[in-house]
């Protein structure tokens, strides 16, 4: 299975969801869809059933500039905070 991304926009947040295996090579498309959001932005990532090192790295920095996450599971938030703790 490849990656899905659906994006639903309403007037105060867009809604990205995510599915399926999310790697490096889906990153660009992922990031087109968030700078083209008009809102504040909400990951749904509970469709991931996997994703690689260069995605988490790609999901903590959107953490940082405040993308809010929607049914993160708990591999992916400890895999996220592992790779902070590397960074600093």
């Amino acid at each position: 299975m490849t990656v899905r991304i659906e994006k639903e926009t309403h007037r105060l947040k867009t809604m990205i969801r995510v599915s399926g295996r999310l790697q490096s090579t889906h990153l660009d498309e992922l990031k087109t869809q968030l700078e083209a959001a008009q809102s504040r932005i909400v990951l749904d990532l509970n469709g991931v059933t996997l994703v690689d090192v260069e995605s988490v790295r790609f999901l903590n920095a959107c953490e940082q500039e405040g993308v809010e996450f929607l049914h993160c599971w708990p591999y992916i938030r400890e895999w996220m905070v592992r790779e902070k703790g590397k960074e600093g």
